[in-house]
């Protein structure tokens, strides 16, 4: 296993760090590979990893991650709380919230957390996160109370993760990112305020799904190639923590194939949107444009009916207002001209057909 900086922090971590999401007993729509795991059998796998180099655990508060954070905190127990990273977060934007929240996680967990990120932060709730008394002021005096050791924003987001970035509350930031969905990896690359941040990325399968396309590997070296400090894998059985963990390479370029190349791939199987998720296609009226084409391609990928609910929530009123735009900046701002107001409308007509 090889190991990088956690930005400014002071903590060394695995590049590749453990996602505790499959070890978790309960239902995981969204996960193709899902395997229930009781008690023990959840910290045998745990343990596997630790034993091939593994130091940063992943998790989210009960009932996000169903037990997943109890597991861990009794895998913490058995293999020595300071001999591992904890990182653990929760989807409360006020503080009060927030402080609570963070309670109930050192409860479930039996010990602190190293790494604490407000969760799936995004524009309708960022304002309350950064604002006096809002999330990261809680988990700002969290620190102080040594409840925590480092707090952070996790989003899917770029201009969230870049406030982020520029907030010196903030110590460690958690985006997503994939083979296909570099955009914002791409644009993190080359902004320098992200240097001093601790840097995990999630999404690495896309929710289990790119597996079935692309070799593990590959997967993983082409988001290690991009500064971050650690790749998170979703990691629910012996044979996933080999192919996550058992790393001795210096990840480079050798091999990795270009947006385009890596997109003919899925063209063998359906005509894919060519969308990487660079998230500059800002719409007059309020349209998330990337996340229409991700739950597209994820619909292809394998997630047909979880896709289809997720566009069914307002693809009628998206491609409504899109018809009716004149201004169109979002084809100026898209780098690879993909003619956003012609794929909204094809997304429409999927989803109208398949369910009516």
């Amino acid at each position: 296993m090889r190991y990088r900086k956690l930005g400014d922090t002071g903590l060394t971590v695995s590049e590749t760090g453990f996602g505790t999401i499959p070890v978790l007993k309960g239902s995981v729509p969204v996960l193709p590979d899902y395997y229930n795991l009781n008690e023990e059998e959840a910290i045998a796998v745990m343990e596997h990893a630790f034993l091939l180099g593994c130091n940063l655990y992943d998790t989210a508060i009960v009932p996000e991650y169903g037990d997943a954070e109890v597991k861990l905190g009794k895998f913490a127990a058995r293999a020595g709380r300071e001999r591992i990273i904890i990182s653990d977060k929760a989807r409360f934007f006020d503080g009060n919230e927030m402080y609570q929240a963070v309670l109930t996680s050192c409860e479930n967990l039996g010990t602190w957390a190293d790494l604490y990120f407000v969760h799936q932060v995004d524009a309708e709730h960022e304002d309350e996160v950064f604002k006096t008394g809002g999330a990261l002021d809680a988990l700002t005096e969290l620190k102080k109370e040594g409840r925590i050791r480092f707090a952070g924003v996790a989003s899917h987001y770029y201009d969230t993760l870049l406030r982020g970035a520029m907030d010196l509350r903030v110590d460690v930031l958690q985006g997503s990112g994939n083979l296909l969905e570099r955009g914002m990896l791409e644009r993190m690359k080359k902004e320098p305020r992200f240097r001093k941040k601790g840097i995990l990325v999630n999404k690495v399968y896309a929710a289990g799904m790119l597996p079935a396309f692309f070799p593990a590997d590959l997967l993983i070296r082409a988001v290690l190639f991009y500064p971050i400090s650690s790749a998170l894998i979703g990691v629910g059985s012996f044979a996933q923590a080999d192919m996550a963990f058992d790393r001795k390479e210096q990840p480079d370029e050798t091999g990795i194939p270009a947006f385009e190349e890596a997109l003919s791939v899925l063209e063998k199987k359906f005509s894919p949107i060519p969308c990487d998720r660079c998230q500059r296609c800002g719409c007059p009226y309020g349209t998330e444009i990337h996340t229409i084409f991700r739950q597209y391609l994820y619909y292809f990928l394998g997630k047909d009916h979880w896709a289809l609910r997720k566009l069914d929530m307002g693809i009628d009123q998206s491609a409504g207002r899109c018809r009716a735009c004149t201004r169109m900046p979002c084809l100026a701002g898209c780098p690879r001209k993909i003619r956003i107001p012609d794929e909204i409308q094809k997304v429409q007509r999927l989803v109208r057909t398949h369910l009516g």
